[in-house]
């Protein structure tokens, strides 16, 4: 393994450290290999280099960047275990509105992602790798597709590589979901209560790796785990993309150190003007107060101060828009992202959205902000996937950062902004306000 040095906020993202938005750059493989250099991945086995890889990846403590923080060596072991030969899935869905890590990575990195792939796939003896994109998501599919055939080219095509187009709704993403899409059944998620327990397509066990994971996968393997824990907390080691919108200059993604202060990534993205809370995790996540914006962005620290880093996402509110509305507004899209496998999906968050609709312009009640708490005590944990309870937690987290606004529209007072326009990244059917008509 190399001691090749990259700058610190530049191991993933292959162009300067900042801001990046949106836009589709697909670099070549000669100028992948110039960057990163070749990696040498055995096609056949080879019980050392396997040896070698598998601790290298077990002692840089990776964590999985799909949003559950699962570590990736403890997944490496669970699927040799299985019996059978597994397969590898590159799960770049990304349902998640408020997110653009993937895309942006692999608009600007996608070799590295497939390196990670080889590497993984390799690692646990598997002989094919499904890379699964959004069939609404053409460009990013355009950009693998493109990368998978310039390895053809070059002789680089180790394993068998598809690229498949799962629907592009937001459980869809969900790793079990997708298994089952593979399956060909529908693409709904289940409860799992052990994530070490591999799941299978057919009777083959199936490593399931978000696509910043495999980058990272890619890295660790050309420079080691020494190198990749010189960033980040022992911890959370390593750096993370972030997808930062909201009161900022430059909304897009940014590549960070886990550790870093909150404040200083939105900074980073040119922040604008005083908050009056902060997203973080996603749309499943939950809202921190800005009196904690010295907080590390990790998973330790940001769940004590009651955040999660979910799927990568921050989202700066400003302080002339309305939590209250815009959480309605998050809660109304994800009931209807609902899987409707079970009641706390079909009735529970409807239910929760009414309510929140009806606070936002200060028409709900004074009992509402308990109907809301009762409404998510009775369903939370009880659904048949982890859906709705990111929602509740959302709800939850929502009617504590914005307590008082909450109860000045509880009151029948609500307050200026909850006219304001979203900052929320959103579908067009769910930014039109139902209370506005």
């Amino acid at each position: 393994m190399s001691a090749m040095a990259l700058d610190a906020n530049d191991r993933l993202l292959t162009v300067p450290p900042r801001a990046r938005p949106t836009t589709d750059l697909t670099p070549d493989l000669a100028g992948h290999l110039a960057t990163h250099g070749a990696l040498a991945v055995p096609t056949r086995e080879d019980a050392g280099w396997t040896a070698a890889v598998r601790r290298a990846v077990s002692e840089s403590g990776l964590l999985g960047r799909g949003g559950a923080g699962f570590p990736a060596a403890v997944k490496w072991d669970a699927v040799r275990r299985g019996g059978r030969r597994p397969m590898v899935v590159v799960n770049a869905m990304e349902g998640e509105p408020a997110s653009a890590k993937d895309k942006v990575l692999l608009a600007h990195s996608p070799h590295l992602v497939l390196d990670g792939a080889d590497v993984a796939a390799a690692a646990v003896g598997a002989s094919d790798i499904v890379i699964c994109v959004a069939d609404d998501n053409g460009r990013t599919a355009a950009s693998v597709t493109a990368a998978v055939a310039e390895r053809a080219r070059a002789g680089m095509a180790h394993r068998r590589i598809s690229v498949e187009r799962p629907p592009g709704r937001y459980v869809s993403g969900e790793e079990s979901a997708l298994v089952a899409w593979l399956n060909n059944r529908r693409a709904l998620p289940s409860l799992r209560i052990d994530k070490s327990v591999p799941l299978a397509v057919g009777r083959r066990p199936v490593l399931v790796h978000n696509a910043e994971t495999l980058s990272q996968v890619a890295l660790i393997a050309r420079h080691g785990p020494e190198w990749f824990r010189r960033l980040g907390t022992p911890e959370a080691p390593g750096s993370t993309l972030v997808t930062v919108s909201g009161a900022v200059r430059s909304p897009g993604v940014l590549e960070v150190e886990l550790g870093t202060p909150v404040g200083d990534i939105v900074g980073r993205a040119g922040l604008e003007g005083a908050l009056s809370g902060l997203l973080l995790g996603g749309y499943g996540g939950a809202w921190l107060d800005p009196s904690h914006l010295s907080t590390p962005y990790a998973p330790g620290p940001l769940a004590a101060a009651g955040a999660t880093m979910g799927v990568g996402i921050v989202v700066a509110l400003p302080v002339a828009s309305c939590g209250i509305a815009e959480t309605a507004r998050i809660v109304r899209y994800m009931a209807g992202e609902s899987a409707g496998q079970c009641g706390p999906c079909v009735f529970g968050l409807p239910a929760i959205a009414d309510d929140l609709e009806q606070l936002a312009v200060g028409r709900a009640g004074a009992d509402v902000l308990e109907r809301i708490e009762v409404r998510a005590a009775v369903v939370d944990g009880r659904g048949g996937c982890r859906h709705p309870d990111g929602v509740f937690r959302l709800a939850r987290t929502a009617l504590a950062v914005f307590a008082d606004d909450a109860l000045a529209h509880g009151r029948g007072r609500p307050c200026a902004g909850h006219r304001a326009p979203s900052v929320l990244a959103l579908p067009a059917a769910t930014t039109r306000d139902r209370w506005a008509s």
